[in-house]
């Protein structure tokens, strides 16, 4: 199978199907909360749209991986099937003083523009591991991550740090602390 959508075959010859299997280094991703990633498995359905030169693409990314938690600094294993919609239009012509396309509807968040008449699988495929990494992993969601004074992963051990962090700007508050206990007492 090709590794390209190519939207002169839909043309010529109607809706096709493409699918293929990478393997994709974290470096690529560009994402330091990716520690490891296996083998990428996207399959692809692409037909032509009802605008003319939009061309349609549902499918599939199928991949594990390990993410670095945002707690605790340590990796876990995440197995991610994600499904996706995207509508493939034509650049737009633009002036020199535009570079970028301004996005003017919530439709449109699932289009991508194109200049060439075929689209990377691969791409593709590095685009979907991108969307599914959350901005903040965690590993679990009670991750008691580290500690800030001996940077202890405190979900394997114990320390004996101070768990009681206080912020000496807000020292002067606590004599109104005080008084008030001692004025609820009486």
């Amino acid at each position: 199978m090709s590794q390209f959508i190519n939207f002169d075959d839909i043309d010529k010859y109607g809706p096709q199907t493409y699918g293929a299997v990478f393997e994709i280094a974290p470096s690529e991703l560009d994402r330091v909360e990716v520690a490891a990633v296996g083998p990428v498995t996207i399959e692809v359905r692409a037909e032509k749209g009802p605008l003319p030169g939009e061309y349609i693409a549902d499918g599939t990314a199928v991949f594990t991986a390990d993410f670095t938690c945002s707690r605790c600094v340590e990796p876990y294993p995440v197995a991610q099937h994600s499904a996706f919609h995207v509508r493939f239009r034509p650049r737009p012509a633009v002036s020199a003083d535009e570079e970028e396309i301004e996005i003017t509807a919530a439709e449109e968040l699932d289009v991508e523009y194109y200049a060439e008449r075929q689209v990377s699988l691969r791409d593709f495929a590095i685009e979907q591991i991108q969307l599914s990494v959350p901005m903040k992993p965690l590993c679990e969601e009670s991750c008691l991550g580290l500690c800030p004074q001996c940077g202890a992963n405190r979900n394997r051990e114990a320390c004996d740090c101070s768990t009681s962090v206080v912020d000496e700007r807000w020292g002067a508050l606590q004599g109104i602390r005080e008084e008030l206990a001692r004025k609820k007492d009486i």
